[in-house]
């Protein structure tokens, strides 16, 4: 987007500048940081197990005034018994033609998304384990310290077990529409950006996807540039616990992970976003090796003069993208 549309753009708020002094042109420079030995044995172990858990998908119907959708409420089993609850929205009428995975941010969610320009669509959104309606005792709900979660233990980090979340979740799509195979998509913004880029890369029965201002991206990169967030409660653990930090972390890079993602993807990355760095967001973006579009964004996690404009804009750009999985 030109320059212009950022003049009103406040960097004088944060103490840093949430631009970290990238252009345009330097941020779709950034690269994958080097990977670990053994990434793709760890993830594919994982998402094998993942598969094979019975998710026994349970909805109930809810009451809506929504002229559009019927909304239920669904829960599943995901991996290590966590029962996953969300919502699933299906079309009040017309044919169901396709199928999104639409995960939430470290806010967590308290209602579907109405706005969504998918109305031939079944629509499921899970809340992650440990958050929302999928909260459980002994894993804290709130995001600086969600995301620290046995973060000294690369097989038993929260991360992991998100990524599986949306794993068990496609299984439960499917499980209750098995007609959609091949015609299912991901949507995830911020936390769920980056939980799933880890998961698509993996994950074969998504045929398209949207990361918006994904997180996770280079973590060698992401723990050196000032943060407010969950980045920040990472970066203030990673001061007193530097090596064993990162050694977890770069199996939980959102960036390595999109290297090998071959599906067709739309991301939305921002140029100055004071929770989630730019440079880690274009870093995912950038690390993608086939078919993709991307949607720059003015700011990320932060309001600004141009945001309902480009909003409906990356609206229209979605529906778009996402047009090919419809049923014939």
């Amino acid at each position: 987007m030109p320059d212009d549309n950022r003049t009103c753009i406040n960097k004088s708020e944060y103490g840093f500048d949430p631009t970290y002094g990238y252009s345009l042109a330097q941020l779709q420079q950034v690269p994958t940081p080097r990977e670990p030995k053994g990434f793709d044995d760890f993830w594919r172990n994982r998402y094998h197990n993942a598969l094979a858990v019975r998710v026994k998908p349970r909805i109930k119907y809810l009451n809506s005034n929504n002229p559009t959708w019927q909304v239920f409420a669904i829960d599943y089993t995901s991996t290590a018994g966590f029962l996953i609850q969300g919502w699933l929205m299906l079309p009040k009428s017309g044919i169901v033609k396709r199928g999104f995975v639409i995960g939430h941010g470290y806010g967590g969610r308290d209602a579907p998304d109405f706005h969504l320009p998918f109305q031939d669509a079944a629509l499921l959104f899970p809340c992650f384990r440990g958050l929302s309606l999928s909260k459980q005792a002994g894993i804290s709900s709130d995001p600086f310290w969600h995301v620290r979660h046995d973060i000294d233990q690369r097989d038993h980090y929260i991360l992991g077990g998100c990524v599986e979340d949306v794993w068990t979740g496609v299984t439960a799509l499917l499980t209750l529409f098995p007609q959609l195979s091949g015609h299912l998509a991901y949507l995830g913004i911020s936390f769920a950006g980056g939980i799933g880029a880890l998961a698509l890369a993996y994950e074969q029965r998504i045929a398209r996807g949207h990361l918006n201002v994904p997180t996770f991206g280079n973590q060698p990169l992401r723990l050196r540039l000032p943060s407010q967030g969950s980045a920040n409660s990472v970066q203030q653990y990673y001061r007193d616990h530097k090596k064993p930090t990162l050694k977890v972390l770069s199996f939980y890079d959102a960036a390595t992970a999109a290297k090998r993602i071959t599906m067709p993807m739309h991301c939305a990355c921002a140029q100055f976003d004071p929770c989630v760095a730019p440079p880690g967001q274009f870093a995912i973006y950038n690390a993608l090796p086939g078919n993709k579009e991307l949607f720059v964004l003015d700011a990320g996690h932060y309001n600004y003069p141009n945001q309902a404009q480009q909003e409906r804009a990356l609206l229209a750009s979605l529906e778009n993208f996402f047009a090919p999985l419809s049923r014939t």
